[in-house]
């Protein structure tokens, strides 16, 4: 699915109607902190699983 510049304007303008242009930075901050937290977290998974590897895949518990 392709997202064209319409429909992105569309989607922006449907997001500042209902939000309003106060609300807009507070949201998009929010969003930013929510993608890092979740990156973080992948990353944080990967580093684990690379790391039950090295170890032959023993469980440590």
């Amino acid at each position: 699915m392709k997202l064209g510049t319409f429909e992105l304007l569309a989607i922006l303008a449907i997001i500042l109607i209902i939000f309003g242009p106060t609300q807009l930075p507070k949201l998009t901050k929010m969003f930013g902190k929510s993608v890092k937290s979740f990156r973080e977290g992948v990353d944080e998974e990967k580093t684990t699983e690379e790391q039950v590897a090295a170890d032959g895949g023993k469980d440590k518990e």
